[in-house]
């Protein structure tokens, strides 16, 4: 029998889930045993991952908290149990602590001979947590001085009351199987807070640690289903049914009572309940507050004494006056700090309000991508189909006017700040940009927002670079999760990007699992095509052409180059061509690269655009984190990684799998190996063969040449999901023939 069970229990929410699993098989504890309830199959693929070290109980999709937990307590057979939520975390060491600490109250547990007094078992055991939100990471919880409070000897909650004033989570807490088996019916509860605190009022004893042993992640309100005002009437409910389990006892129904009467005041203060529930709720909150009121009992000082007497007195009209007022005092201070911005924004913004009276246009798109650079990525792709499709829908593109006239001829467009760039947001229909468009866009509630992104995400993104300081270097992430409320639509390559994008960009969005409509051209291009992309980039027939692109590090200043090119060039031989798309040449007849470029063996493609051509012109890839290995294994041509970094991009700017394990093709640490890849040739043998379709198999899930079509018919055309073009199956697809193929 293991000494703890940690029972894992929930759906894969954000994809939480993973992060969970890898800790605990990162720090194994041989007393101890982990049983996944995987709620839905994307939970039970993530556990079953970790098998055989967990146990797996697969539940369908839609299975409530509490049938979960019943689940995996079922087969659990540890002493103590320890349920953990899908979404939320264990500091390493956190079984060992809790395994540990149990063992020791249980080699003290009193028996029959023991002195009277004593012969009650330590129930529960309480233990410290630390709370990462979308907005911040692992922040201490206020718990820490009750259980140091307490100690470490075991006590009643009589003697012990301020304990109910932890944080009420069942992660929080280990509860002795025995004792939840005995009572499992009142403590396993929808209610997750009710049940906490259930437990300590059905314990015998209590026990402390007070060490941090749990991480409560709470996810953002706006990703999750929203709650009906009705709901909130349940605290009332809540409180009511735990304090009937205070009877006889003072201490515990004191301490009970005002966490009732601070909870229910808070809520009636900062919920914007509509006015029939938020009288329902102060009546029904008035009434539990007399009802179960201790005799003798003295409400606080200062102005949460008011907002008690006013509660207690059932005075709504006076509470709402009441807090009327205060409100004006705070909005009154507020406004003379802001006064000078408004000033200084209000001629643009009485010109785009006057804008926003307008009719929405319903033939008018506005593309953008890049922070405005120009016509290019998945929103051209989607702007071309749509011409196609539907040429009454005029598109107007946003560029900065150092591109303005790098434009194709003949397009529409606006240049941002001016009066018809703010004219053409505020009336357009349709709004599709692959980053996000400015703060101060007001998201109409009949428009459209369409978020195409550019890339599939190895690196953090999102919420997630919160904790990699290096990469959330002067994001305003309140600011980010106000555009990211605006998206109708976000556009996805596959599964992977769907769930990542879920996490880090939470809210109520309708995910778009049809492909990049930028990668519609790696299955439309013919052998015309491929000959014409290598011809205008000037590359010498029968020649093999290697795409080099490199990403940014955010723990870098600057761009610093990480192969030497004139060295490589040379090892790879007279008929091998470097396409390099990296910002590093250096001028002057000195430089060693001078004479290779003048050679064509070496071609600077730094600014050409699109990528997809250079894509289509390439025998193959090296890069090393770029998203561009997405998109080019679609051709299902060779791809190199480059990774002499990878230790050190991972810590400073995460990732969200391990590229050293799941990569496409061969992997280099140095540029010897690099260069070694290739003159060997792994670099297009079976093994490099075998990882890409791996790859391809995860990566290019929905990317089949049709994706545009399906985004225009769904987003412009409000064609319904069964009527798009279905995805084709991977082995019925036909890439872009290969430049080889392509001179045959």
């Amino acid at each position: 029998m293991p000494q703890l069970s940690v029972i894992v229990y929930g759906p894969n929410a954000q994809g939480h889930l993973t992060e969970l699993l890898d800790s605990l098989a990162a720090h194994p504890l041989p007393d101890a045993e982990v049983i996944v309830a995987a709620v839905g199959a994307w939970a039970r693929e993530t556990a079953e991952g970790h098998a055989p070290e967990t146990v797996v109980v697969a539940l369908p999709d839609g299975t409530g908290d509490v049938e979960a937990r019943a689940a995996g307590a079922a087969r659990a057979t540890g002493r103590w149990l320890h349920f953990v939520h899908a979404k939320d975390g264990l500091p390493a060491g956190a079984p060992r602590l809790i395994a540990e600490r149990t063992a020791e109250l249980d080699a003290a547990a009193p028996d029959a001979t023991s002195p009277a007094g004593t012969a009650d078992p330590v129930d529960v055991l309480l233990f410290d947590h630390v709370t990462t939100t979308w907005q911040t990471a692992a922040r201490p919880s206020h718990d820490g001085r009750h259980l140091a409070t307490v100690g470490r000897a075991a006590r009643s909650l009589n003697a012990a009351p301020d304990l109910l004033r932890l944080t009420p989570l069942l992660g929080n807490r280990a509860l002795r199987a025995d004792f939840w088996r005995a009572h499992e019916e009142q403590l396993n509860t929808e209610d997750e807070a009710r049940a906490a605190q259930a437990a300590l009022l059905h314990a015998g004893r209590v026990a402390c640690l007070n060490q941090t042993a749990y991480e409560h992640r709470v996810l953002r309100p706006q990703s999750l289903p929203p709650r009906a005002p009705e709901d909130r009437l349940a605290l009332i409910d809540r409180y009511e049914s735990l304090l009937t389990l205070t009877k006889n006892r003072r201490a515990p129904r004191t301490v009970l009572y005002n966490l009732m009467v601070r909870d229910l005041v808070r809520t009636f203060a900062r919920e914007d309940l509509p006015d029939p529930v938020a009288r329902e709720f102060f009546r029904r909150a008035s009434l539990a507050a007399v009802r179960w009121r201790p005799e003798g009992h003295k409400r606080p000082a200062g102005l949460e004494g008011v907002r008690h007497a006013l509660l207690e007195e059932g005075a709504y009209t006076k509470y709402r006056a009441f807090q009327t007022a205060n409100r004006t005092r705070r909005a009154a201070r507020k406004a003379v700090r802001t006064r000078k911005q408004h000033l200084g924004a209000k001629v643009r913004d009485h010109q785009y309000r006057r804008a926003l009276g307008r009719p929405v246009n319903p033939d008018l798109a506005v593309f953008a991508a890049y922070w405005d650079r120009g016509v290019s990525c998945n929103p051209a792709a989607i702007a071309a189909k749509l011409a196609e499709l539907a040429p009454h829908i005029h598109p107007v593109w946003v560029v900065n006017k150092q591109n303005a006239a790098l434009l194709p001829p003949g397009t529409d467009h606006v240049t941002p700040g001016t009066r018809r760039y703010w004219e053409t947001l505020a009336t357009a229909k349709y709004l599709t940009n692959n980053v996000n468009f400015p703060n101060a866009v007001v998201k109409r509630p009949d428009a459209v927002h369409l978020q195409t992104h550019h890339g599939t995400p190895l690196k953090r993104m999102g919420l997630d670079q919160m904790d990699h300081p290096a990469a959330a270097k002067g994001l305003d992430f309140a600011a980010l999760l106000a555009r990211i409320d605006k998206w109708d639509y976000s556009v996805s390559a596959n599964s992977h990007s769907t769930r990542m994008w879920e996490r880090a960009y939470p809210s109520r969005y309708t995910s778009l699992d049809y492909g990049y409509p930028r990668n519609d051209v790696f299955y439309t291009s013919d052998a015309q095509a491929v000959r014409a992309a290598r011809e205008r980039l000037g590359i010498p027939p029968g020649r093999t052409a290697v795409l080099y692109a490199p990403t940014h590090r955010d723990y870098e200043a600057g761009f610093t180059p990480r192969l030497d090119l004139a060295a490589l060039a040379d090892r790879l031989g007279e008929n091998t061509v470097l396409l390099v798309r990296a910002h590093y040449f250096y001028g002057g007849a000195a430089s060693p690269l001078t004479g290779l470029r003048r050679s064509g063996r070496i071609i600077d493609v730094s600014s050409y655009d699109p990528v997809e051509e250079l894509c289509l012109a390439a025998d193959a890839l090296v890069t090393d984190y770029s998203s561009i290995m997405f998109d080019y294994a679609n051709l299902d041509r060779p791809i190199v990684i480059y990774a002499d970094d990878w230790e050190t991009y991972r810590t400073t700017r995460g990732v969200y799998f391990d590229l050293m394990a799941e990569h496409p093709g061969q992997v280099a640490r140095t540029q010897e190996e690099l260069a070694e890849i290739f003159v060997s040739g792994a670099w297009c043998d079976d093994g490099a063969a075998k990882a890409r379709a791996a790859f391809r198999r995860r990566f290019c899930e929905y990317d089949d040449g049709r994706a545009a079509e399906r985004v225009v018919r769904r987003v412009f055309l409000g064609e319904p999901e069964e009527a798009l073009p279905p995805v084709l199956p991977l082995d019925a697809r036909t890439p872009a023939p290969t430049p080889e193929e392509a001179t045959a």
